[in-house]
């Protein structure tokens, strides 16, 4: 489901990723990108590359990351959930944005998942 969901308003309260899961908020219980088309995204800490500053979120997408270390070692690819995101962005279409609590503080809330809307940008920067 593209967009805002009936329903659940933005900073609905989440206790899980099941929930979030079930509620159709985000698809999928361990990706970063929704399974079914790239309509939302989590952050939950797994990217270290990842920042949040409030209003702008540098999201690094899926792939090329050390599993030792955390870090972006080799560039992504604009296939699976990375093309969904970018497909999304194209069209133009808001995507759902839920910050988890492993995710960066201050904006982090202190246990579960709070769901926010958002628009994306894209950088060509190479961050």
């Amino acid at each position: 489901m593209i967009g805002e969901i009936e329903g659940i308003d933005p900073g609905a309260m989440f206790k899980s990723r099941k929930e979030l899961h079930d509620a159709e908020v985000h698809c999928g219980h361990m990706r970063g990108i929704a399974e079914r088309g790239g309509e939302s995204i989590v952050l939950s800490g797994g990217f270290i590359d990842d920042e949040d500053e409030g209003d702008v979120i540098i999201y690094t997408g899926e792939g090329g990351r050390d599993s030792t270390t955390g870090r972006q070692v080799a560039d992504q690819t604009l296939t699976r959930g990375n093309l969904a995101l970018y497909n999304h962005f194209r069209d133009g279409n808001p995507i759902r944005v839920t910050r988890g609590h492993k995710a960066a503080p201050p904006y982090a809330p202190r246990k579960g998942y709070r769901v926010m809307m958002g628009c994306i940008a894209l950088s060509t920067a190479g961050r």
